[in-house]
């Protein structure tokens, strides 16, 4: 049964004076450090897997996926190996792999220490999951309160909200928003309907991370978007700059990753919240622009796969 519908919420930070440095959070309540749990929301690059039980032509079941990966066979991680948050809940302590949600052998150990549920092909908009047959982002928030019946249930009240209040919250999704909604516009919209779209997209963030806090979240990191106008997708079809991007693409990123950030500081400063960005943006920037900085396997960034 699907959970009572939460009320409209509109939760958009104000547009922050970039010259003016950002409030200091309030201080006091619990604000340990100690991560024992993480919960994951987005798309392709934090889904171990959950599309391999949707119909969805977005899978990563096959080879050449997963040849680096424990066992060397594909999970349904779109990677060669595992994912970020694979390897952040690694060097954490908590597990060597976060499993999806969907896992049918998914154990009550694991359901403790973290689950994804992430969906490659989806975004904030429902629009963009609903194109590849994904989960909605608001579809993996039912799934998420799916979760916490379960473990009440195994476990009791009690220690299922601890777990919840003690998790940290993962999202990493809106590139797929982003490249897809610029290209079905075949790059005639304007800077102006971008920005509306942003709009958009972050105040459908902003619901969903009040429908989170509602549900017991209280410790958020925001994944930034990543130069996408350099993904091998917009290369090939966009790619007009001397460095085989498209600039316009990157601008459109950055845009966003900047209000991102000013949401981020927003439920920073809410009180019992916490919250984090990673900038993915410069990241991703200094391994296409100085490969050879990073090893071999970055040797042609250019034509590698990232979906």
């Amino acid at each position: 049964q699907d959970p009572p519908s939460p009320p409209p919420i509109q939760v958009v930070p104000p547009i922050q004076d970039p010259d003016v440095a950002p409030a200091a959070p309030p201080r006091g309540g619990n604000r340990s450090a100690v991560c024992a749990t993480l919960l994951v929301f987005g798309d392709s690059t934090v889904d171990p897997g959950n599309n391999n039980r949707l119909r969805t032509t977005a899978k990563a079941n096959f080879p050449p996926y997963g040849v680096n990966f424990y066992g060397r066979r594909p999970t349904g991680r779109f990677s060669n190996g595992r994912l970020a948050t694979d390897m952040l809940a690694d060097k954490l302590g908590i597990m060597r792999t976060i499993p999806g949600f969907l896992d049918p052998t998914l154990k009550l150990g694991q359901l403790r220490k973290g689950v994804s549920f992430a969906s490659a092909g989806s975004g904030y908009d429902d629009i963009t999951a609903n194109t590849l047959s994904a989960l909605p982002f608001r579809r993996q928030l039912w799934h998420f309160w799916r979760y916490k019946q379960l473990i009440r249930a195994l476990l009791g009240l009690r220690r299922a909200e601890r777990i919840v209040n003690r998790a940290t919250f993962i999202i990493s999704a809106g590139t797929n928003d982003m490249l897809l909604n610029y290209i079905a516009s075949n790059r005639s919209a304007g800077p102006i309907a971008m920005l509306r779209y942003e709009n958009h997209l972050i105040a459908r963030l902003g619901n969903y991370t009040q429908v989170m806090r509602m549900l017991g979240a209280r410790r958020f990191v925001f994944v930034g978007l990543p130069p996408i106008g350099c993904l091998p997708i917009a290369r090939t079809l966009l790619g007009r700059d001397p460095d085989g991007c498209d600039s316009d693409l990157n601008q459109l990123a950055a845009s966003f990753n900047s209000r991102l950030i000013q949401l981020s500081n927003f439920v920073n400063y809410q009180p019992r919240l916490r919250s984090a960005y990673i900038d993915t943006y410069t990241i991703i920037r200094a391994a296409t622009d100085n490969p050879q900085n990073y090893g071999n396997a970055f040797h042609n960034s250019s034509k590698h796969c990232h979906a």
